[in-house]
């Protein structure tokens, strides 16, 4: 990932996209099968990787394109492009590594997929923070080798559309024009269970903030996690792709 001048100093020059981060929603109650109006995004730099001594792994892609497999020299699972639709660097979170392979966690469905790519194929970095979400305590709890730094109250999806449970990871980072997202959104590798497409997009689910300040703290969403636009804004400053969530 290239560092920018300051976190979020500049934005990527990017054509109008079509949000993939589905299964938000607006804030009213949300529909079985909503046709919200296409949201546009502006993709973000996210703050460099830090490097340090913890086992916490990501893989920033460094090729054109990258291939998984479900073993190391084993069958195909599928193929990412680098960068990903948004613009944003492709990047995975790391599970384990043996003899010039990866295992990473896939930003596909079925949700929870690993798969194994080349270590040629990738630049691995370490990570210091990682995300906690309880989607019964409605909170997202932010941890820094392991220690909770801050705990931030949040809203999460409702029976209908649950946010989707397991562990995944930070996968792109986006300045949303639609003011219902707040002033910045992470995509997560998480797609709702309920909702296979939304918006024009497959369903992905995303960390972003809000115009509804008064949804926060309830089961309101289509699937993805809403935080107040200041604790978004300080988590943009500060996680860089490939930051593991964990959702129970």
């Amino acid at each position: 990932m290239r560092p920018s001048a300051g976190p979020l100093a500049a934005l990527f020059v990017a054509t109008t996209l079509i949000l993939g981060l589905t299964a938000c929603g607006a804030p009213e109650a949300p529909v079985p099968t909503p046709t919200p109006a296409p949201v546009e995004v502006t993709p973000v730099p996210a703050p460099t990787v830090r490097v340090h001594a913890a086992t916490t792994q990501v893989a920033e892609v460094s090729t054109a394109a990258v291939t998984a497999f479900d073993a190391p020299d084993g069958a195909v699972l599928a193929e990412f492009a680098n960068p990903i639709a948004s613009g944003a660097p492709l990047t995975f979170f790391v599970e384990s590594a043996q003899d010039g392979w990866v295992q990473v966690r896939l930003p596909m469905r079925p949700n929870g997929s690993l798969g194994w790519i080349r270590a040629a194929d990738a630049n691995l970095r370490t990570l210091d923070y990682a995300l906690r979400v309880s989607t019964t305590e409605h909170t997202v709890t932010l941890l820094r080798n392991d220690v909770v730094v801050d705990t931030f109250p949040a809203a999460v999806g409702t029976g209908d559309t649950p946010t989707p449970l397991g562990k995944f990871y930070l996968t792109e980072l986006l300045a949303p024009t639609n003011p219902g997202y707040g002033p910045y959104a992470y995509g997560i590798s998480a797609f709702s269970e309920t909702l296979n497409s939304f918006g024009g997009g497959p369903g992905q689910i995303g960390l972003h903030g809000t115009d509804d300040a008064d949804s926060i703290g309830r089961s309101v969403s289509h699937g993805c996690i809403r935080l107040h636009n200041d604790a978004i804004t300080m988590l943009a400053e500060m996680l860089p792709l490939g930051t593991p969530i964990t959702i129970e």
